[in-house]
């Protein structure tokens, strides 16, 4: 079945390449040019994908971002941005309400399905792996890492993560007590070819830590190793402190 991607932008000439593009390339396109109507056919669709301008006429690009993290049908979709600005404070602000990758504009169109091919790699890896997973919870203190059913437990209470956010906490639970440089993660759960950016995978593990740890702030789960990356520990097997 041909993954479907929705693309909303109010700018029709985007919506056109984007969308002749995507088309080629043997994707399903639904198209939007404002939020209404991408909120209208999220209704009525399945949506594998969104690409999202953050500049929407009736509705900022990050409030439809809230929305579809919101929902139960769409939490778990990658969500890309297109916008114009281009600063590390909007690039920021789009990982942390739930942005998967970051396009500014003008982008490369090369470059922009480089991007989707590598989100469907690893949403595909997933699928085919997770006879592999099952009945292979993960447990460490008080979470529950369950690959089967793409569920995390903290404390008994369900947790709701995007797919990104479950495969990055997924792969480093399963190599506990391995340390990975930024660029290993971003090769490994992104399959990223095109602007490998180390602030994705910060911005991702404190979105993380926000949703995991008692206090994010003092981790005791996703340890950073300075001058080398980040880490996963069960606190009831490593007592030492967090660096």
């Amino acid at each position: 079945m041909k993954e479907r991607i929705l693309v909303v932008d109010d700018e029709p000439s985007i919506v056109e390449l984007v969308s002749y593009n995507l088309k080629g390339e043997g994707y399903d396109v639904l198209k939007a040019y404002n939020a209404k109507e991408a909120l209208k056919l999220m209704e009525k669709a399945t949506i594998d994908l969104f690409i999202i301008d953050i500049m929407l006429p009736d509705m900022d690009g990050k409030e439809l971002c809230r929305i579809i993290r919101e929902r139960k049908k769409t939490q778990d979709k990658p969500i890309i941005f297109l916008t114009a600005k281009s600063s590390e404070f909007d690039r920021v602000v789009g990982f942390e309400i739930g942005g998967d990758d970051y396009v500014t504009k003008p982008f490369s169109i090369r470059e922009l399905l480089a991007r989707i091919k590598a989100i469907f790699r690893r949403m595909s890896y997933r699928t085919t792996h997770v006879e592999e997973s099952k009945n292979n919870k993960i447990m460490a203190q008080n979470l529950e890492i369950d690959p089967d059913k793409y569920e995390l437990r903290v404390r008994g209470k369900n947790i709701n993560l995007t797919s990104l956010e479950f495969d990055l906490l997924h792969f480093l639970a399963k190599n506990e007590g391995k340390v990975f440089s930024r660029a290993e993660l971003l090769s490994q759960i992104w399959n990223d070819d095109y602007g490998l950016d180390p602030r994705k995978i910060d911005v991702h593990i404190r979105r993380l830590r926000m949703k995991i740890e008692e206090d994010p702030s003092s981790p005791q789960y996703i340890i950073t190793v300075r001058g080398r990356g980040y880490k996963f520990r069960d606190p009831e097997k490593d007592l030492s402190h967090p660096t």
